[in-house]
């Protein structure tokens, strides 16, 4: 008979891998890392913010993904987002213990951006951000900030979750991406992580 302390035991890792006509992506995650990483999708931007999102989500990452980057970022952003949300997905598995829910306000500079997350079940995306921030014309050197709504809603989406992001005020494009993958990070690590007071799985409908 499993006890919670078997559950708890159970390492929270997985592998995944992908490939198209545009991408070849592998993941391998540990949920219960130190934040260590290896990432090269040939975005050299987007290989910083995965690694600073591995770092403050306190995951080991590991990523490869080789990318029609000649035509444009897109594909590769995008489908990275996919791959990393079934591979959380995976390694969390049935979800017994889970504390579920994380939030956090990020700060920087003179950025604030607030996420909020469930492991519902029921993917989600809701991005804000004020008018006057056209992420349409927006680049952090030559990363299309757009793309980062486009790994947000793919991630939430094949990850099973509710993703609440929101830009609360900003004027420095890098700092505004940064930001998001920094929250999004912390709030992640919240979630995911496992409260032996929880019975089972979290939710009173016994299923997530």
């Amino acid at each position: 008979m499993s006890t919670v302390r078997d559950a708890f035991r159970k390492v929270r890792n997985s592998e995944v891998h992908r490939k198209t006509g545009e991408t070849d992506i592998s993941v391998k995650l540990a949920v219960d890392g130190n934040g260590s990483s290896r990432i090269a999708t040939g975005i050299p931007f987007f290989d910083h913010m995965l690694t600073l999102f591995a770092k403050h989500a306190l995951f080991d990452l590991e990523v490869k993904a080789k990318g029609d980057v000649e035509v444009d970022f897109h594909h590769t952003v995008e489908d990275a987002g996919i791959v990393l949300g079934q591979a959380l997905a995976r390694a969390l598995g049935d979800k017994k213990g889970l504390v579920r829910y994380g939030n956090f306000h990020l700060p920087m500079d003179e950025t604030l951006v607030r996420v909020a997350l469930d492991f519902s079940g029921r993917p989600l995306l809701v991005w804000r951000a004020p008018k006057s921030l056209n992420l349409n014309r927006l680049k952090a050197g030559d990363f299309p900030a757009q793309l980062t709504v486009e790994f947000l809603r793919a991630f939430a989406q094949e990850a099973g979750l509710t993703l609440h992001v929101e830009v609360l005020y900003s004027s420095e494009t890098h700092h505004l991406i940064e930001a998001v993958f920094k929250g999004l990070a912390r709030a992640l690590e919240q979630a995911v992580h496992r409260d032996p007071r929880v019975k089972g799985i979290p939710s009173t409908k016994g299923l997530l």
